[in-house]
């Protein structure tokens, strides 16, 4: 596979470009809590970078996992409920569940080729809240810092959060990707406050900047990932 990080602004704009679907359960009398929801899309994103259909030399997804990593990362969080969610989880992807939250994710597709069972679902109406403010982070876990100037709708903070995860994975060694997996991916999402943020801008940990094609302007940061072995590297 070829490295998977990412090319100069213009040679990722060149290359043929590909997405990578999210697809989250909403029921209408049972919505996930939001920090439920963008936790579990960010596992739901390791969890696909790691397995072996995406990163083995002949996996069934490894072509197209390497054609989106070496074009913009995009990724798009749509919802489903009741025959929705099922006939998405008829195709071929991975479920990842959180404390309540459900949340499937599919090999990359080319940004005009959305299968019909996955195009027909919306990308609004992610509007989720936690019932409770989520409880402090367990610094000794990763964490994905949300930038507390922005106001993102969950279907787009979750695409955010993966991003972010997808940053930490990029920049860990393979032994300590291995442990990371092998724990289940444990993280926490959670917003920074003003002068958390800017110390950690400034930490050399790794930083989302959005493209800016939904919600937010473009090079807007957007989550930070601190990670305990990205810690221990900058020790």
């Amino acid at each position: 596979m070829s490295s998977p990080f990412p090319h100069e602004a213009d040679d990722r704009d060149a290359a043929p470009q590909y997405v990578l679907p999210l697809v989250v359960r909403i029921e209408r009398d049972a919505p996930p809590a939001r920090t439920d929801a963008l936790q579990t899309a960010a596992r739901a994103v390791l969890t696909l970078l790691s397995d072996e259909r995406a990163t083995a030399e002949d996996g069934v997804w490894t072509q197209a996992v390497t054609a989106w990593q070496d074009a913009r990362i995009r990724k798009v969080v749509r919802r489903a409920r009741r025959a929705e969610w099922h006939r998405a989880e008829a195709l071929p992807g991975i479920t990842v569940t959180g404390e309540h939250a459900e949340v499937r994710v599919f090999p990359p597709i080319p940004l005009d080729g959305w299968p019909k069972d996955l195009a027909r679902l919306q990308v609004s109406g992610t509007e989720l809240d936690d019932p409770e403010p989520p409880a402090p982070a367990d610094p000794a876990e990763p964490v994905l810092w949300m930038a507390p100037d922005l106001t993102m709708s969950a279907g787009k903070a979750m695409a955010q959060a993966g991003h972010g995860a997808q940053l930490a994975w990029w920049a860990l060694s393979a032994e300590e990707r291995r442990a990371w997996r092998q724990a289940g991916f444990p993280l926490a999402v959670r917003m920074a406050a003003p002068a958390q943020w800017k110390t950690l801008a400034d930490s050399g940990l790794p930083l989302v900047r959005d493209a800016g094609f939904t919600e937010v302007a473009p090079d807007s940061a957007t989550v930070i990932a601190d990670h305990p072995f990205l810690r221990r590297q900058r020790a």
